[in-house]
């Protein structure tokens, strides 16, 4: 029998990150201000900035996740992305990507991974496992985290590129 309500437990996990940080960053600030000196103060303002950097990377990783209970299950296996779906599913290579899509319109939203020659794999954000994603995406050379994570939160009715691969459109190459 647990003591904690499954909603507060739920919303607990979410930020679970963020409140380790905010663990680290209240022993790091009682070592710094609060033992006399000597090197446990200098080694506590040190704990103190990396319990605050992790509140930072604990909130944004709060803010990707949106719920779970959603179709499916999302496996990440050496830069693999694998959905198991009840009705669709199939393989992104992560290093393979052409572009990152987010479709507000489904119910719920879907990732829509698309990859040269294939069809866009469609992945719900409610999926178990879809946490995952945030470490995969953050691979992406040049994805503007914040600029997803408030999509992710926007009420939109149209698919919205994240992310897109750099191409050469250019047929000429300078090389000066």
């Amino acid at each position: 029998m647990s003591l904690i309500r499954p909603a507060a437990k739920a919303r607990l996990s979410q930020w679970r990150e963020a409140l380790w940080g905010a663990g680290v960053l209240a022993l790091g600030l009682y070592w710094g201000f609060w033992t006399g000196g000597g090197l446990l103060h200098w080694i506590g303002y040190v704990v103190a900035i990396v319990g605050a950097l992790l509140i930072i990377a604990g909130i944004q990783r709060g803010r990707f996740r949106t719920g779970s209970g959603g179709p499916g299950v999302v496996q990440i296996v050496e830069g693999r992305i694998a959905y198991f779906g009840p009705l669709t599913g199939g393989t992104a290579e992560l290093g393979q990507l052409s572009r990152l899509v987010l479709d507000p319109s489904g119910k719920p939203p879907h990732w829509l991974l698309h990859q040269p020659g294939q069809l866009p794999l469609a992945i719900p954000l409610t999926a178990e496992g879809a946490d995952a994603l945030f470490d995969a995406f953050a691979t992406l050379p040049g994805l503007r985290t914040e600029r997803m994570l408030h999509e992710m939160h926007r009420d939109g009715t149209h698919p919205v590129t994240i992310w897109q691969a750099a191409t050469c459109n250019s047929t000429h190459l300078r090389l000066h």
